[in-house]
């Protein structure tokens, strides 16, 4: 006969030494779990959506990540101008314009721009234009150092959005809807790549320095909508200490410091533990060690004085009027030789003349922004190239849209135009000295190839490693991705 065991459920029961004993052991193991996620040793995990890749596992939602397929590019450096600049007077050359200057436009629809009581006729670019590289790309004349680069640059002159008011168009770059609460680009790169840098932020932005204020939409812009706040970007405040609380107060010693935050973390993990369904816990968890890590790292990031004489006046720094903005492109590069995985930088404030919004006077408006960015970016392109980093760092440069090929009534400049708009890509897989798409014969709607802000989206993602449809995060009840139901990859541009 066999005898079931007598064993009383007080005989199962532990004393509260046994407790103590048991998580202490726990402590250990979760001390040797971060060490090894350190070292890139911890298994990743899996689910969660339907991107086929790793999730981001709840020790470090920014832990480094494989792409779907593999990718030259491995970071981005989006040049963001914003306020519209304008297709016809930059990149876009159109004889006709010159030809018709004067002339009235039959057929425009007035609702076209912004200000429908001010359309005026066609008027021709002001700025000359010159071929230049062995592609032959026309430029205009205000980009003297970036047309030594055209044959690197992937020209897309087909572009179109869906708004012609600043807000809405500025959502629908960033985010692919016209509507805030959207995940940015630089969120979905991160969120779906992680980052190679375990001590700085993996999405960093730079606004406009000189008092002109920040995009409309501020930062919705660079927002991680309804993914965890982990994948939003960092801003670089434009003055004073770029990011905030770095310094410690003089009172808290590193070690005080160090058992505020293992505290925080042992009680945040054990809630995380019993709650694995908060991802945002997860996020914040993270979010306070890497603010611990970057008090170091991040000072170090933004010395540009360990920079050479060179560099400096590669990119301008001394220069009076392209200083603020030359001293953000090396930013960029030093943050990208860093692990950081994007970085956006925007070009002009709010509205109107404090951006590339010229509705009075395009020469002054266009001519100094012009001005303020031409070297900058000419030397990122080329300090990318020389320390072997463009191969794998793709550069963007564009705008929200364009503007109209028709003078707007009351000065000399330029109407809000969302029917065509240039963006060129450089580095990172694109197809230097190429050129994909075509506005009509004055620039004002893209009729050849035309090219969405999805269709956009996805090529930038592709060119990632990352497919835009499988990139996916499961929100309200449905998957949500960058390039929503659209999107398709422009392979033209593509090396």
């Amino acid at each position: 006969m066999k005898f079931r065991s007598t064993t009383s459920v007080f005989d199962r029961l532990i004393t509260r030494r046994e407790v103590f004993r048991r998580a202490g052991c726990g402590f250990g193991t979760l001390a040797l779990a971060g060490l090894l996620q350190q070292e890139g040793l911890l298994g990743r995990g899996a689910g969660g959506h339907s991107r086929a890749l790793a999730a981001p596992t709840a020790l470090n939602p920014l832990e480094a990540r494989e792409p779907h397929f593999p990718a030259k590019a491995k970071a981005v450096i989006w040049l963001f101008m914003n306020g519209g600049p304008s297709q016809v007077d930059t990149w876009d050359h159109k004889p006709e314009l010159a030809k018709r200057d004067g002339q009235e436009l039959e057929g425009f629809d007035k609702n076209t721009g912004f200000f429908t009581e001010q359309v005026g006729p066609v008027m021709k670019s002001p700025f000359k234009f010159a071929q230049h590289g062995e592609s032959g790309a026309w430029v205009a004349d205000i980009f003297p150092h970036m047309a030594r680069h055209v044959d690197k640059m992937a020209f897309v002159r087909s572009c179109w959005t869906e708004s012609n008011n600043h807000s809405p168009a500025l959502f629908m770059i960033n985010t692919g809807m016209t509507r805030m609460g959207f995940p940015c680009v630089g969120s979905w790169v991160t969120y779906g790549l992680g980052t190679a840098s375990r001590d700085l932020p993996a999405f960093v932005v730079m606004s406009d320095p000189l008092g002109r204020g920040l995009p409309k939409g501020y930062s919705q812009n660079w927002g991680a909508g309804f993914l965890p706040s982990v994948f939003q970007g960092t801003w670089l405040k434009p003055t004073g200490e770029p990011i905030d609380n770095l310094k410690t107060p003089d009172d808290l010693t590193p070690a005080a410091q160090r058992a505020q935050l293992d505290l925080l973390a042992r009680l945040n993990g054990r809630h995380l533990a019993e709650n694995p369904a908060e991802r945002e816990l997860a996020a914040r968890i993270e979010s306070f060690e890497l603010a611990y890590r970057m008090q170091s790292a991040a000072p170090e990031a933004l010395d540009l004085s360990k920079e050479p004489e060179s560099i400096h006046k590669l990119y301008g720094t001394d220069d009076e009027k392209c200083a603020h903005f030359a001293k953000q492109c090396l930013i960029a590069r030093r943050m990208v030789e860093r692990g950081v995985r994007f970085v956006q930088i925007y070009s002009g404030g709010m509205e109107n003349e404090r951006s590339w919004d010229g509705h009075q006077d395009i020469v002054k408006n266009h001519g100094g922004f012009a001005a303020e960015t031409d070297q900058p970016i000419a030397a990122l392109l080329e300090d990318l190239q020389r320390s072997g980093l463009l191969e794998s760092t793709l550069v963007v440069w564009g705008g929200e849209f364009g503007r109209l090929p028709i003078v707007q009534k009351g000065g000399t400049g330029r109407d809000h135009n969302p029917h065509a708009f240039t963006v060129w890509l450089a580095g990172g897989g694109a197809k230097g000295g190429t050129s994909y798409g075509e506005s009509d014969e004055i620039g004002h709607k893209a009729v050849v190839d035309r090219v969405s802000v999805n269709d956009l989206h996805a090529t930038i993602l592709h060119l990632l490693g990352l497919d835009h449809e499988r990139l996916t995060y499961r929100y309200s009840g449905r998957d949500f991705r960058l390039t929503d139901v659209a999107g398709r990859v422009v392979q033209d541009v593509i090396a």
